[in-house]
């Protein structure tokens, strides 16, 4: 995955692909500063999932505050936000329409209806 904004050093090797939520009602900064010729800084909505990639050795800082402040909440380090690229193992799609159909009632006349929780 290439970062337009802010590309990692040319020297750097080995990154990983990283996922950061955040899941409060807040507005947040991430930010990364402890990697030598790299800053990396992204506004954070909430509910907003941020996905970067990053050394493994760094820490992804998270701000939060009101207007004028901003206060350092949490440090992350980035190998605990690293996430998979691909699928370790790929589906099993259906070959053909026979096989989708199978073990569905889509040829019958029943009719069901949805299950509902007990209260």
């Amino acid at each position: 995955m290439a970062q337009i904004f802010d590309p990692l050093p040319s020297h750097s090797t080995n990154p990983i692909l990283c996922c950061y939520v955040n899941a409060t009602s807040h507005i947040q900064i991430a930010r990364i500063t402890n990697v030598s010729n790299w800053y990396f800084e992204r506004v954070v909505f909430p509910g907003q999932r941020l996905v970067f990639e990053a050394l493994p050795e760094a820490h992804l800082e998270i701000h939060c505050g009101m207007m004028a402040s901003a206060i350092l909440s949490d440090t992350i380090p980035c190998d605990r936000l690293n996430i998979q690229e691909e699928l370790s193992t790929p589906f099993d799609l259906p070959e053909s329409p026979e096989e989708l159909r199978e073990g569905t009632d889509l040829d019958s006349d029943r009719t069901t209806t949805p299950a509902t929780a007990a209260p």
